[in-house]
């Protein structure tokens, strides 16, 4: 069976997207959660952003941890979504 350049040129480029794609992991510290239902409403800002994955929120450490495809989201978008949530976040280095 032969296969067309332009067949080959599409397969080789769509396999290197697929492979430039990846899943990230960022840990956000949170300012502003002083009570039980503070996680809850972080993770449910996170989780709405498109691109992610998945959230563990830390009530104890004031961080949450997001899981995202990196070509859906960007860290801007995330700590943009706890921020008009009333918690603003940054990077923990």
């Amino acid at each position: 069976m032969k296969t067309s350049p332009l067949a080959a040129v599409a397969a080789v480029l769509f396999s290197a997207g697929a492979a430039i794609a990846a899943e990230q992991t960022a840990t956000l510290a949170v300012d502003n959660m002083y009570c039980d239902a503070c996680p809850y409403i972080v993770k449910q800002s996170l989780a709405k952003v498109s691109g992610v994955k998945g959230v563990v929120v830390s009530f104890a450490k004031k961080t949450a941890t997001v899981a995202y495809d990196d070509q859906k989201t960007t860290l801007a978008a995330l700590m943009a979504a706890t921020t008009n949530a009333g918690y603003p976040s940054h990077i923990v280095r």
